[in-house]
């Protein structure tokens, strides 16, 4: 009897033990992460203050479509903006896209603390996992995790961004180019605890229903309703 009770009561312990490591890994809560930043974006003048979006990665964010053509007010970062305007119209959103065609993360990383930090986001926004399969993932992730350390250490939300698609992969196949890297942004995500808009799954939706090239202006870039369809994601995090 002795031994039993010592080894349920050895079992009781290790499973106390493990929730706290099981509630940590998960990606912040959308209801909660950007409370503070949604306080601010309610309040009125002459009490209200700017609040900034940075919106940091390759050609997608930039608003590069066909031909490079830059359709910069009909991309996600400005597309966001008159989405939030609807929702605060007190607020005074500024909008820094900080973003390079053709960039990788591990590019974006060496220029963040000259390019992204000295703007003093109060949300940032990271999305270069459609370049980063280039690239190797272990750079790639060491990247990412150098942005949002740098970014923590300042006090600064972070919504890690899954990639919109590239017509020449076939997204609906988990062996796919593109697959490692959106599982690495789910972990990082999870590591940690900060925020993750998931266009990627939304556009494996409509690729399944056979409606992706609808929603492409160009092989690798969205037109505007696939630019909305990264909106969505983003703009759960501050309703």
């Amino acid at each position: 009897m002795t031994t039993y009770l010592a080894s349920a009561m050895y079992k009781i312990l290790l499973i106390i033990c493990l929730i706290p490591v099981i509630s940590l890994a998960q990606s912040a809560d959308s209801a909660t992460y950007l409370a503070d930043v949604k306080k601010e974006l309610n309040v009125v003048w002459p009490k209200n203050r700017t609040i900034n979006l940075v919106f940091h990665g390759h050609s997608v964010p930039a608003g590069f479509w066909h031909d490079h053509e830059v359709h910069t007010l009909e991309s996600y970062p400005n597309l966001t903006l008159a989405k939030l305007k609807q929702q605060y119209p007190y607020a005074v959103i500024n909008v820094i896209v900080t973003a390079i065609g053709g960039e990788n993360s591990i590019k974006g990383q060496t220029r963040f603390e000259s390019d992204v930090l000295v703007h003093k986001p109060d949300v940032l926004f990271i999305d270069y996992a459609l370049n980063d399969r280039f690239s190797d993932i272990n750079k790639v992730r060491e990247a990412w995790e150098k942005m949002i350390q740098s970014a923590q250490a300042k006090g600064i939300k972070t919504i890690l961004v899954t990639p919109s698609p590239d017509q020449r992969l076939d997204i609906l196949d988990a062996k796919n180019p593109l697959e490692p890297y959106v599982q690495m942004i789910h972990q990082l995500a999870e590591k940690y605890h900060v925020g993750l808009a998931d266009p990627y799954v939304q556009f494996k939706a409509i690729a399944k229903r056979g409606e992706l090239k609808n929603y492409m202006s160009h092989v690798n870039h969205p037109n505007k309703i696939g630019h909305e369809v990264i909106v969505q994601e983003l703009v759960k995090w501050l309703k």
